[in-house]
């Protein structure tokens, strides 16, 4: 472990993979409703990687920092891109693709911080650096693979409940969209009673497994 103080070397090694997981994610669901015809992400200037566009003082940083002093389970979110249907030519669809585009991005980045690792070890020699570097892609791997699954659950407002809207018959998507109000609820109670963490941290250590095969790490 570092000299730094425990609390201030955690908040080290897990502000970047936390900002730039969510950051990507956010900027992520804007470029592709763009692409679809919606510059509304685009005009507000949320299709970006700067964070301080994307940053929510509680989701982004005060909820996962916690999570990652107390917990083995990190999650956050940042403030939602705006994204209008009316643009769309297939609304269901097309917001089912906006919203899958956030977990994409994040299985991509996860592969990035693998990379940053393997080339962190390429050319350094053993360090207190390098031991820093290492723990910091680690972290990157594991927020960005917890957001991907996490985010296709297939509750609304999460992304997977978007993108089971967009795939539902528009007779069925609609009262599934209804789930929303109760959405946060349902992850709450989830996440509160353990449930969540028993559902998903075997499917992120799945994902983690096969991103450190694909890298040799």
């Amino acid at each position: 472990m570092s000299s730094i103080p425990e609390m201030l070397y955690t908040v080290a090694v897990w502000a970047a993979p936390i900002l730039f997981a969510i950051t990507l994610h956010e900027a992520a669901h804007g470029w592709v409703a763009n692409r679809l015809g919606d510059p509304t992400a685009k005009r507000l200037g949320r299709i970006t990687i700067n964070p301080i566009k994307h940053i929510d003082p509680v989701g982004t940083v005060v909820v996962p920092l916690f999570l990652a002093m107390v917990s083995p389970f990190v999650m956050g979110w940042a403030k939602p891109v705006p994204v209008e249907p009316r643009y769309f030519k297939s609304p269901l669809l097309d917001m089912a693709l906006v919203a899958v585009a956030g977990p994409v991005s994040n299985f991509f980045m996860a592969c990035i911080w693998a990379m940053f690792i393997k080339l962190a070890h390429m050319s350094l020699e053993y360090s207190q650096l390098l031991t820093f570097l290492t723990e910091m892609g680690r972290n990157g791997i594991i927020i960005n693979i917890v957001l991907m699954v996490l985010n296709l659950l297939p509750i609304p407002p999460l992304d997977g409940g978007r993108v089971m809207a967009g795939i539902l018959p528009p007779n069925l998507a609609l009262p599934f969209m209804q789930i929303e109000r109760f959405g946060m609820m349902i992850i709450l109670l989830l996440l509160l009673s353990g449930l969540l963490g028993k559902i998903l941290w075997p499917i992120v250590q799945h994902f983690v497994g096969i991103i450190g095969f694909i890298f040799g790490l």
